[in-house]
């Protein structure tokens, strides 16, 4: 009788070895390596193309890819229009954060007028139908199958061949075709694939709900974002009722999207007006508060950037952030103080972002730099103001992209004045908003004194 052949795969790589070590040789994790048989089995995949044959670029034919509504309309903006015919999109966030709340909406919503299916790994059908009623959702066309193994999930898919299908969620699925546990490395990378290849082989969209690590990356390999075409992250504190969902890969849409919801009783509520979150509403004018118009994706968002400068009382003064980059404001201060003349090496520099949003363009630097002078000097700046510009080492306030966007923007929300840079400057008039334009960061400064 042949010996049975077994060989070691890591849980956290899912690298393979012929021995067992304490360390992997792969990503040096220590007692990772578990044993598991190696059978030889036939190659589970094939092809989706119809052929395999050379063609001209130019005579394949290209159209407009065919969309399904979600019926929630900030989801649809983060999609690009809408989930695609044959689409694969990936959704992480948080426990608790309202994924398959969302998903639920959605489904009833397209239950209507296409054919759904809700796979649910984590949870029963009576857990899933008691969400529906305490939503006072309409379900009555909504397939629901409570299923963990990955070749019965297949086998409904091909018989019922839904237009949208939800997999809730990737970590909770397992193949027969592998040993290790529900969750490992080899088994979200082998049912994402296999589900990525089925979805473009028979045009099912499916969206697969992902768990994320503490340090809020979609848990698993990270070859699951390469596969799938669309990448959504569901951002919020759980302490707050606002939640944000920004889409960091889209293959037919723009990235950075970014759409905004509010949890109530009833479920997620769409937010038509984001910026009212990210503004404060003060009594009169308060030192240290700048607004700004940020960029997410094709969204002009107004943001309220606070700054807080006070006398150091020990020998490192502290300069923390909160939704900014903290090595930018170092290198902002050290800009103010060369090019405008104002120090802060004595004093402490506290700078947040209202509402919990995370900046990372440099079009907020100018709107920093602004908010610190303000605080500094115990000057409020002129109400029913927007600034918005990157400011270079050199002093410099360069330009930003869609800088027309944002003016607009600012002007339809009722601001009357604008600080910006030269270059975004428009070259017609704006109605009801005053243009000042700045090249460089002394200039910005004088213009608030």
């Amino acid at each position: 009788m042949a010996k049975t052949k077994s060989t070691y795969s890591c849980t956290e790589c899912g690298g393979q070895t012929l021995k067992w070590q304490g360390q992997c040789p792969h990503c040096q994790a220590w007692n990772t390596l578990v044993e598991v048989i190696a059978d030889k089995v036939v190659s589970r995949f094939t092809s989706v193309a119809e052929t395999g044959q050379i063609q001209n670029l130019s005579e394949v034919e290209a159209g407009e890819e065919e969309r399904y509504s979600t019926g929630v309309a900030e989801f649809d903006r983060v999609l690009g229009g809408g989930l695609v015919h044959g689409g694969v999109v990936l959704l992480g966030g948080d426990p608790g954060i309202g994924k398959s709340t969302l998903l639920l909406q959605a489904l009833c919503h397209m239950s209507l007028v296409r054919e759904v299916l809700y796979v649910s790994g984590e949870e029963s059908a009576r857990q899933v139908a008691l969400r529906a009623k305490r939503l006072a959702l309409d379900a009555k066309a909504v397939h629901l199958l409570a299923e963990i193994q990955l070749e019965k999930i297949q086998a409904a898919l091909t018989e019922r061949k839904p237009d949208i299908a939800v997999i809730d969620s990737i970590q909770t699925i397992y193949s027969e075709a592998l040993q290790s546990a529900p969750g490992s490395v080899a088994q979200v990378r082998e049912c994402a694939a296999q589900l990525t290849r089925l979805a473009k082989a028979s045009g099912t969209c499916i969206i697969l709900v992902g768990h994320v690590t503490k340090e809020g990356a979609l848990a698993g390999p990270r070859v699951l974002e390469h596969m799938v075409d669309t990448v959504l992250y569901f951002e919020g504190d759980t302490h707050s009722s606002f939640r944000l969902i920004r889409a960091f890969k889209n293959r037919f849409g723009a990235v950075n999207e970014l759409g905004v919801f509010a949890m109530t009783e009833k479920g997620l509520r769409e937010v038509s007006n984001p910026s009212a979150l990210f503004l404060s509403h003060h009594g009169g004018q308060v030192p240290g508060s700048c607004i700004m118009v940020t960029q997410e994706g094709t969204r002009p968002l107004l943001v309220e950037i606070q700054a807080l400068v006070d006398e150091a009382h020990a020998p490192n003064p502290r300069r923390l952030s909160v939704g900014l980059e903290q090595n930018r404001l170092a290198m902002l201060l050290a800009v103010l103080h060369r090019h405008a003349g104002i120090a802060c090496f004595d004093q402490d520099v506290f700078v947040n972002a209202v509402g919990g949003v995370k900046i990372t363009e440099p079009g907020a630097d100018l709107a920093v730099l602004l908010a610190i002078v303000s605080s500094l000097k115990n000057k409020p700046l002129p109400e029913k103001m927007v600034v918005f510009g990157e400011v270079g080492l050199a002093g410099e306030v360069r330009p930003v992209q869609r800088g027309l966007e944002r003016l607009k923007e600012a002007a339809k929300l009722g601001f009357v004045q604008a600080i910006v840079p030269k270059a975004n400057k428009p070259k017609q008039v704006i109605a009801g908003i005053e243009i000042i334009a700045v090249e460089r960061v002394d200039d910005a400064v004088a213009k608030m004194r």
